[in-house]
């Protein structure tokens, strides 16, 4: 499936979770919710993925973890809080980076609208634009 498919199935069952349940609960909810929600649309869905670093060569076991990956392409980080932090942005990119995913979505259900919350980031991004002709595919 094409990852700009998958974002957008994505941010659709975050806003209906959204929607539903509002803002305020734990991140863990919103994970586990979201995850069963995704299955059931059909896609793989993989959660609290433990990712190494490597670093001159050598592996160091568990650098982070990615709060979710989607058909092991698209990395999902969520937050349920207030103010976003600006080093949410930095870490995902560090997650992007390290991974060598092209694209992350940062999901602040802590929002008032979770418009407001839905952030995507790329990096080295390849694939076709969101809303493109063969996006519709």
């Amino acid at each position: 499936m094409e990852t700009n498919r998958i974002t957008g199935i994505i941010i659709e069952e975050a806003i209906k979770i959204h929607r539903r349940l509002g803002p305020g609960l734990l991140e863990s909810v919103y994970e586990a919710v979201l995850k069963r929600r995704l299955e059931q649309r059909g896609l793989i869905v993989q959660c609290q993925q433990e990712v190494s670093v490597n670093y001159d060569g050598e592996m160091y076991g568990i650098g982070f973890r990615m709060d979710m990956l989607v058909e092991g392409t698209v990395v999902v980080e969520l937050k349920s809080v207030e103010v976003l932090p600006p080093v949410a942005f930095k870490i995902v990119t560090t997650y992007l980076r390290l991974s060598n995913k092209e694209v992350a979505l940062l999901i602040n259900f802590g929002e008032e609208t979770l418009k407001d919350g839905l952030h995507r980031i790329v990096n080295k991004y390849t694939g076709p634009k969101p809303g493109s002709q063969s996006d519709e595919l």
